[in-house]
């Protein structure tokens, strides 16, 4: 459950704005507030089911969006790469990587 809850802030952070409000509203109170289906149903008063109806809904379309976007694969292997030249300790690469972070 942790990772798939990991996954899913990864994929809010990069695609929620493709989301509709609704939908980025659920995600967020599920996802990074960590309420449950029953709090966020009584939180915006809809049905429990409806709730759950968007998460799913909402999951698909972000994993939709990852399949062919690569956003945030293409983010964490960018990461795995600049940990790696950091390892170097050439000045001039650390300080060139900090301004493609920064960037980022």
């Amino acid at each position: 459950m942790i990772e798939q809850t990991e996954e899913m802030n990864a994929l809010l952070d990069a695609y929620e704005n493709l989301l509709t409000d609704k939908q980025k509203e659920i995600m967020s109170l599920y996802f990074k507030e960590d309420f449950s289906l029953s709090e966020i149903s009584e939180t915006l008063h809809i049905s429990r089911a409806a709730v759950s109806d968007h998460v799913k809904r909402s999951e698909k379309i972000l994993l939709d969006y990852e399949k062919k976007l690569h956003l945030v694969k293409n983010y964490e292997t960018r990461r795995q790469i600049y940990d790696k030249i950091k390892t170097v300790g050439n000045d001039n690469v650390l300080s060139l990587i900090e301004e493609l972070e920064r960037i980022e």
